[in-house]
């Protein structure tokens, strides 16, 4: 009897690693080749975009590719964003306004921060070893909002967030440089709290009197006039972004993605569209994806995609009380 009995939940596991196995191997083919074209937006979008865009290549033509990227490429300019109020709203005492947004295929927050010398940057305290929470790097700095900033490498292929990317700087010193000499697209607050965008070098951040730098890129509007040509060409995904107004008023522009019952995700013309639509002067796109994070009071503001919770990451711009 133990015997049989032994044959049998052999056979039970046997069938069940069969089963997993066999899910396995369908679930791309069910994404790329299905019927279901929000699944096969998200999936194409997060795949393409990421560092291993030739697992999308496998399954659809590059035709394909290009159509699903652009599926969402919404042309206009101020016109495609509703704004609606939120609970949060307009807290005079810490002078920050929180709003919600919603797309043709997302929704997201907005938070505005009058003060802009408030508005200070936040690097992991273990470069090399592991990046942090946006909710830490709130705690940590005394501040009261944050949302995730620069990208990241991954030399051992760990993904915690350890090594900043590009050029890196937090009150006005250099905290971490990859780049050696070459000009990078930094993302920064100078001494006078003016948001500069653009190419610079180690030395030039010096030069420039920058305070708070990371280094991400495409930049969505400079000097008042939008950069992004056609949808962006970066697919549909969890946004991240910052820009100012010419009052000094900082942006910050959080887009939940890759959840097809809430929202889908925005391209960089979306983006891009938000900050016009909020008189942005300069604006740029940050780091996205499960990064893209919203914090407000200690609570996330968005929904995250990443079901593990927050993501760990190496950097965050964070409002000061």
């Amino acid at each position: 009897m133990k015997k049989k009995g032994r044959i049998k939940i052999k056979k039970i596991f046997g069938y069940l690693v069969f089963n997993i196995i066999f899910a396995a191997i369908l679930v791309p083919f069910i994404l790329f080749w299905g019927p279901f074209e929000s699944l096969k937006i998200v999936a194409v979008g997060a795949v393409a975009t990421s560092r291993h865009p030739q697992v999308v290549e496998a399954f659809l033509s590059q035709e394909e590719i290009s159509r699903i990227m652009n599926s969402n490429n919404y042309q206009g300019s101020g016109n495609g964003i509703d704004l609606v109020s939120t609970e949060v709203m307009t807290d005079k005492t810490s002078g920050i306004t929180i709003e919600d947004i919603k797309g043709q295929s997302f929704k997201g927050k907005v938070m505005l921060i009058k003060d802009p010398m408030r508005v200070k940057l936040a690097v992991t305290k273990e470069i090399g070893v592991t990046g942090e929470r946006v909710t830490d790097f709130v705690k940590d700095m005394g501040a009261i909002a944050g949302i995730n900033a620069g990208g990241f490498y991954d030399p051992n292929g760990k993904g915690n967030g350890a090594f900043p990317d590009g050029l890196t700087m937090h009150d006005g010193k250099l905290i971490h440089n990859n780049v050696e000499d070459k000009a990078v697209n930094i993302v920064g607050f100078d001494d006078k709290g003016k948001l500069v965008l653009g190419k610079m070098n180690a030395k030039q951040l010096e030069e420039k009197n920058m305070r708070e730098v990371v280094t991400f890129e495409p930049n969505l509007i400079v000097d008042g006039k939008p950069a992004i040509t056609g949808d962006g060409g970066w697919g549909i995904a969890p946004r991240t972004g910052i820009g100012q107004m010419a009052d000094g008023t900082v942006i910050f522009v959080v887009i939940d993605g890759r959840q097809p019952t809430w929202s889908i995700g925005a391209t960089l013309r979306d983006l891009m569209n938000v900050f016009e639509d909020y008189n942005a002067v300069n604006a740029v796109n940050l780091d996205g994806g499960s990064s893209s994070e919203l914090v407000y009071n200690g609570k996330v503001m968005n929904k995250l995609w990443n079901i593990f919770g927050e993501r760990y990451i190496p950097t965050a711009f964070v409002v000061t009380k």
